[in-house]
């Protein structure tokens, strides 16, 4: 399976998401390749150094993590696209229409509800570890739910 995460700048979030998943699924020997895209996203950034930081403290490193602007190739390749926010899976749909059977917010795919992964670029180191700790819970679940779909 092909998961690709989307955020705003795939800065904080997308990467932190991305590593998250690329972890578990490794350690519990889960078939998934991983990407992360940013609808705003300059290629070729790095993740934001509290992300860094928030990742490292879980044993996690996205040092390396290179910032990726959302294309269509992306989306085409991808089986599941999880965004942070309903905004951006608005943007997603209406812009790539033939995606829209393929795209949900993280908190919907993982819980069933609609809810934003609060952004924390800019803020504390604290607000980024929040916000780390809400997207590894939901991908927990989302990793639980696709081993009863099995």
């Amino acid at each position: 399976m092909n998961v690709l995460f989307v955020c705003t700048g795939n800065t904080c979030r997308s990467p932190m998401a991305e590593g998250i998943l690329r972890d578990l699924a490794e350690k519990n020997k889960l078939d998934i390749n991983v990407k992360s895209a940013g609808i705003s996203a300059f290629s070729g950034d790095m993740a934001s150094w509290n992300s860094v930081e928030a990742m490292k403290e879980i044993g996690i490193d996205i040092l390396k993590h290179k910032t990726t602007q959302i294309n269509e190739d992306l989306l085409k390749e991808a089986d599941l696209i999880l965004t942070m926010s309903k905004s951006h899976k608005d943007f997603l749909t209406y812009n790539f229409p033939w995606a829209k059977e393929k795209v949900f917010t993280l908190m919907e795919y993982a819980y069933g509800r609609e809810k934003d992964i609060m952004d924390p670029f800019g803020q504390s180191l604290a607000v980024y570890k929040k916000t780390r700790d809400e997207i590894y819970e939901a991908i927990q679940k989302l990793i639980v739910k696709s081993e009863e779909l099995d």
